[in-house]
């Protein structure tokens, strides 16, 4: 048997992508290592570190526990209907990574979320829908899925949430993971940057603590419970120095727009970052931020709203 993780037959993809950010390298090196040690270190349940401790003892060729084996089979690639985000994405959102959408108002940021969400309550799968500033309604739901095949039935799969405010949504991240049910595939935050924006009296040791409570609680759903994540965003402006720098009103030689919450909350290695650019009414560029593959991203792509590709099947 191979003593190298990423050459492991019974570590799934986001095992192996863990354990390598953690600095493991070889089976040996976990050999060494206590369940309640890498726990601590992942930021995973004990139960759960037991299990990939458990895998990497077993000889090749061996079936996987259940829990494990469920999360590949469900490994998928989602392509919505816009093709120049699929383009973006390198074919589609994979399931259980995390996709952060910014763009100014009036971009089709909020349309593509809920295409996603379409996707998944067609692939008869729950999704969690949280809006934060009343940008979308049932009705708009509703409208979503007319022409859809689980027309009849998608409000049994669509859990509708408002939380107003940065209390309400803490409360929701501390009980996200409790709140993933079997058939639970995708989480929407729709104007995540909004309850932080609502209490600008955080202090910012307090606003860092807090992104990094979601982000932890977005990585362990992510790659534990394999749930996709769908984050909308408003931009903000940014001033730079002349020599790219962080500037200020004083000193700063350009400005440019950045989603407003930063890449904080997101976890590296599971996310995507887009954002929509308008040129008119119906087009414009999508661009990518970053990606597990691209952390530098930055690929342009060219879209238009008036040539909608057809709906595609996941894989």
């Amino acid at each position: 048997m191979s003593r190298n993780i990423l050459l492991h037959p019974t570590l799934p993809a986001w095992i192996q992508l863990a354990l390598r950010r953690a600095g493991y390298e070889t089976l040996d090196d976990l050999s060494t290592t206590s369940v309640e040690a890498l726990s601590k270190e992942l930021g995973i349940d004990i139960s759960d570190s037991r299990s990939i401790i458990t895998a990497s003892q077993r000889p090749p060729g061996q079936p996987l526990s259940q829990s494990l084996a469920s999360l590949i089979s469900r490994s998928q690639i989602f392509a919505c209907s816009y093709a120049a985000v699929n383009t973006a994405l390198g074919g589609g959102l994979p399931r259980g990574h995390i996709l952060e959408i910014s763009g100014p108002p009036g971009s089709f940021k909020e349309t593509l979320a809920l295409d996603y969400a379409r996707i998944f309550v067609e692939a008869n799968e729950e999704v969690i829908f949280i809006d934060t500033q009343n940008m979308t309604s049932l009705a708009t739901i509703k409208k979503t899925f007319c022409n859809s095949c689980a027309a009849a039935d998608y409000q049994d799969l669509v859990r509708y949430m408002h939380l107003h405010t940065l209390p309400d949504l803490m409360i929701f991240i501390h009980n996200l993971l409790s709140e993933i049910h079997t058939k639970t595939g995708l989480l929407v935050l729709n104007s995540i940057s909004f309850p932080f924006l609502s209490h600008p009296e955080v202090q910012s040791f307090k606003r860092t603590a807090l992104l990094e409570k979601i982000h932890q609680v977005f990585l362990q759903a992510s790659a534990l419970n394999n749930l996709t994540i769908i984050t909308t965003s408003q931009m903000s402006t940014k001033l730079l120095n002349a020599d790219g720098s962080p500037g200020n009103f004083e000193t700063g030689a350009k400005a440019v727009m950045v989603p407003q919450l930063g890449s904080a909350y997101l976890p590296n290695g599971r996310s995507y970052r887009l954002v929509i650019v308008p040129e008119s009414r119906t087009t414009g560029v999508v661009q990518l931020l970053s990606s597990p593959t691209h952390p530098s991203g930055q690929a342009r792509h060219q879209y238009d709203l008036g040539k909608r590709s057809p709906c595609m099947p996941h894989r």
